[in-house]
């Protein structure tokens, strides 16, 4: 498949052009920065602002058989900085593929759509939304215009909350929630070429024997994570679990239930 990536030269997207490029794809991203110099997909990325460059946007979809949305601001901002990044760009990205013909879209939501909601058992992909975080609200709201373009416009999208992407945990909290690079293009890869997709939200964590999301949904899918954090379970274990460990442990947002919003500071 033709895939576009936005935001090719954030962290995902660049696990993301050589992953999907390894499994068989050609790939193309699109970003506000450049990649790294010394990236050798560098002259496989746009630098354009699809925000406002309609050319640019028009131009990444063209072609394409699949788009993979990255691009937004990946932290807490004010309430308006949160609905332009998340609500707004991605009706631009979905609007711009809708237009070029392309069907199937994957988003990169996040785990902060369901953060207020306090640990327990594995939650499924059909826990009411709980954001955490105006970052949170605006996944949510993007998750339902997703919803909104699948239906009227037969389109196929996958929502996929995303845990902690990092190349190994870093925390106790991440043994739960981590998504290591290689699981994240495995993930993707079966959003794109599963026969049938609809409109699917996914948790987008690795095999994690601790895991606080469910993956049944996504192994109906094809997914088959290869990695674990359990693997760095005794590195954290051998010392104490301190408060913010446990205040981290009582909603599956972590800190980011903590966090104050803009109009509280």
């Amino acid at each position: 498949m033709l895939v576009t990536i936005t935001g090719a030269a954030g962290s995902i997207g660049s696990a993301l052009l050589p992953g999907l490029s390894a499994a068989g794809h050609d790939v193309r991203g699109i970003d506000l920065v450049a990649p790294s110099e010394s990236s050798e997909w560098a002259d496989r990325v746009t630098v354009a602002d699809i925000g406002s460059d309609d050319e640019a946007l028009a131009a990444a979809m063209d072609g394409a058989d699949a788009v993979v949305h990255l691009a937004a601001v990946p932290h807490e901002t004010d309430f308006e900085t949160a609905i332009d990044t998340h609500l707004r760009l991605t009706h631009r990205v979905l609007e711009a593929a809708r237009a070029a013909g392309v069907r199937r879209v994957v988003y990169a939501s996040s785990n902060h759509a369901v953060g207020f909601t306090a640990r327990g058992s594995q939650l499924s992909d059909l826990v009411r939304p709980r954001p955490d975080t105006y970052y949170g609200v605006g996944k949510v709201a993007a998750e339902a215009l997703c919803s909104l373009f699948c239906d009227r416009y037969d389109m196929e999208v996958a929502c996929l909350r995303i845990g902690s992407f990092l190349p190994r945990p870093t925390t106790r909290r991440n043994l739960c929630t981590w998504l290591s690079p290689g699981d994240a293009v495995r993930l993707v890869d079966t959003c794109l070429t599963t026969p049938k997709l609809g409109f699917t939200v996914l948790y987008g964590i690795s095999g994690n024997t601790r895991a606080w999301w469910d993956l049944a949904p996504a192994r109906a899918l094809g997914y088959e994570p290869q990695d674990d954090a359990e693997q760095w379970a005794e590195e954290f274990e051998a010392t104490p679990e301190t408060e913010t460990d446990q205040l981290d442990g009582a909603f599956v947002g972590g800190e980011f239930t903590r966090l104050h919003l803009e109009d509280e500071r």
